[in-house]
């Protein structure tokens, strides 16, 4: 076990509850939901050792754990601000303004795609399709969903942000 990242031990429990979900021997099958409590507990993001980590608790290779996490948008292979801006940038929110509101946020906040603010609080993340083609355009923030976005709704999400009122989980 790394002498350096470990699992608190109420997260350690978790994860042998969601590895008992699973035959003897499928621990691999447990891989996603632990990928996210582990980015929930190493500041939000996976770095190698986190990866590492990860592997040796599930029994299985490092580079199993690697092609899941950078295969799949919601884990974060960089550290990443206290809100995680994920803008929805496919077809239909594309055709009803995400680039807009894209743009208005990159401006606003004086960064660029992928990038946090100076001030570590935002990263700007586009996003393919996260299933609210409904309600275009929209962005996800921590675990909700803001549909039907207009610059005028992004700059309150943002002011929210800002005065620590936004919810995330």
């Amino acid at each position: 076990m790394s002498e350096t990242i470990a699992f608190k031990p109420e997260t350690l429990e978790k994860v042998h509850a969601i590895i008992k979900r699973y035959p003897e021997g499928k621990q691999k099958s447990a891989l996603i939901p632990v990928l996210h409590l582990a980015q929930k507990e190493f500041s939000g993001w996976l770095d190698v050792p986190v990866m590492d980590y990860v592997a040796e608790v599930l029994s299985i290779k490092p580079i199993e754990v690697y092609e899941v996490a950078t295969f799949y948008s919601m884990f974060n292979m960089q550290p990443v601000g206290k809100y995680v801006l994920e803008v929805c940038r496919t077809g239909p929110c594309l055709t009803r303004g995400s680039e807009k509101i894209l743009d208005h946020i990159r401006t606003r906040l004086n960064i660029k795609d992928g990038e946090t603010t100076a001030d570590g609080l935002f990263t700007l993340k586009p996003a393919e399709c996260l299933g609210a083609c409904g309600y275009a355009p929209m962005l996800q923030l921590g675990k909700f969903y803001h549909e039907n976005l207009t610059t005028e709704k992004v700059d309150e999400i943002l002011d929210l942000c800002r005065q620590g009122a936004m919810k995330l989980d």
